[in-house]
């Protein structure tokens, strides 16, 4: 990792205020700078997004508290089958010819007001809560649903810059495959060398990625021409950014594009993270968003077994 990383370029990344998409006062100007952003880069920051500045202290208070547990009390809510709890060092390699991953994770899902979680997928099952940090389920959860509505309020946008129904995207989300992470950066010693990465260069699974970062850094995104430029937190703001079951589903109209993790600070680093995924039966299909004579460059897949074949490729514990 030789080459030098630039500067943010704002005609790459830009910020679009939400408020009058979800306020539902100008939704249409909103939708069409979303529409443009997704079709450079794929990339947002966004501001008015509605979820709480408390929200996020809270979480990230937890977060803080769990991962510097040792790792025999992590443990005890270690990664399970259905991809829920706490996943160690070295067990996420999202470039196959990388290093694994220099991050700790704790990942949840949707459950309802009484703790359930739906258990019908090979992506989805019961949450896991650490009895170390009792107060980490409510205050994840209370992320988990603000982060919902926002990618949701996002998707109405994204469907009617394409001059769809505002609901396009979300007709089958009653049971959304959703999953939540904290993530966890450790600062990385210079001994680990050049080609040791946070996250090594990869694009997201999902259909959405909503993403607050914290005042440390670290995030690169790579531009169309190959070039890495830094995307660093800006005050008020989340990120959000396409991902690849989304741009599929526009034909890769919308651009899922690669980042990637570094970090140097000499200090921990924390994100919280939301991929948005509908229901798992949902359809991927181009064809739906651009006409039954449309060809497209892929065939049909549903979210749950497109899901399922990801997953296997970037987590050992899968293999």
């Amino acid at each position: 990792m030789n080459e030098i990383v630039k500067k943010l370029d704002f005609n790459k990344i830009p910020i679009i205020d939400l408020k009058n998409l979800r306020n539902g006062k100008n939704k249409f100007n909103v939708a069409k700078e979303l529409h443009d952003a997704s079709k450079n880069l794929g990339f947002i920051y966004v501001k008015n997004h509605g979820i709480q500045v408390q929200t996020i202290e809270n979480i990230r208070h937890d977060a803080f508290k769990f991962f510097r547990k040792d790792d025999n009390v992590k443990a005890e809510i270690k990664i399970s089958n259905k991809h829920r709890g706490w996943l160690g060092y070295g067990q996420a390699k999202m470039d196959d010819r990388a290093k694994p991953d220099l991050k700790e994770s704790f990942i949840w899902g949707y459950q309802d007001q009484n703790g359930i979680s739906l258990n019908d997928h090979p992506l989805r099952g019961k949450n896991l809560w650490p009895r170390s940090v009792p107060s980490l389920e409510r205050n994840a959860m209370n992320f988990f649903n603000e982060a919902d509505l926002l990618a949701k309020d996002l998707l109405k946008g994204f469907a009617i810059g394409l001059n769809l129904n505002e609901n396009f995207f979300l007709k089958t989300s009653s049971k959304p495959l959703s999953r939540a992470s904290l993530v966890y950066y450790p600062s990385q010693p210079e001994s680990m060398g050049e080609d040791q990465y946070g996250v090594s260069s990869h694009t997201d699974f999902g259909v959405l990625t909503v993403l607050c970062q914290d005042e440390v850094g670290g995030l690169q995104v790579q531009d169309i021409n190959g070039e890495w430029f830094y995307a660093p937190p800006i005050e008020n703001t989340l990120l959000v950014n396409v991902a690849d079951l989304l741009s599929r589903w526009t034909d890769g109209e919308y651009k899922s594009t690669p980042h990637r993790v570094v970090n140097k600070s000499n200090k921990e680093r924390l994100s919280l993270v939301l991929a948005f995924d509908p229901n798992p039966e949902t359809m991927i299909d181009a064809k739906e968003v651009f006409g039954n004579n449309y060809k497209s460059k892929f065939k049909p897949i549903s979210c749950g077994d497109y899901l399922i074949w990801r997953f296997g490729k970037a987590f050992s514990y899968r293999k």
